[in-house]
């Protein structure tokens, strides 16, 4: 269960706030795979005739890659108020702003397990509402080291969701994945 509240502007700019943005690896992947994934859609959708136009299936998938690329502009900014998710300004409207946790409301972190096997945490709010921690940030054990500082919760047993070397292996198929598409593409360019 995902639960978030509002995201509220920041009590005050404290100077020793930092970001973590999600891994530049995490989206360099992600971009590729969908890319790798759609790239050859509208001209299979030319050379098969199929219901679809292949305008109208390209607009479609420019308009998913930006909202790809904009749930990987999350942003997680902490200082000694509070934990804050965001994501940039042209894209929040989507997804609701991101949250907003003060940390003296910040009573407990819990595990989940996810469908896959994984295990995700969240923080419990003083209103027992539950926000997720992001943990496919770049600097994650840093965060995790922050959230133990500010808050006392013990975070001896927190990891990350994914390793590094399970996305350099997805990142390696995927880059397999656009050698089959470039050649996908060209033959059906030749077919047209």
């Amino acid at each position: 269960m995902v639960e978030s509240s509002p995201l509220a502007p920041a009590a005050s700019a404290s100077s020793d706030r930092q970001s973590f943005n999600i891994s530049p690896l995490i989206r360099l992947t992600l971009l590729l795979l969908y890319l790798a994934l759609m790239g050859p859609l509208p001209f299979l959708a030319q050379v098969t005739e199929a219901g679809i136009s292949p305008q109208l299936m390209t607009a479609g998938i420019v308009l998913g890659g930006l909202g790809l690329y904009g749930a990987l502009g999350q942003r997680v900014e902490v200082d000694d108020q509070g934990i804050q998710v965001t994501y940039p300004a042209w894209i929040r409207w989507l997804f609701r702003g991101g949250w907003q946790l003060p940390w003296s409301e910040a009573q407990a972190l819990k595990p989940r397990s996810t469908g896959q096997g994984g295990i995700v945490y969240y923080f419990v709010g003083a209103n027992q509402q539950a926000y997720l921690l992001p943990m496919r940030v770049a600097g994650f054990a840093q965060l995790v080291r922050l959230v133990e500082t500010y808050t006392g919760i013990d975070t001896q047993d927190v990891k990350p969701l994914a390793q590094p070397w399970m996305y350099f292996i997805l990142l390696g198929f995927t880059l397999l994945l656009l050698l089959v598409d470039a050649w996908t593409i060209t033959t059906a360019l030749q077919m047209a």
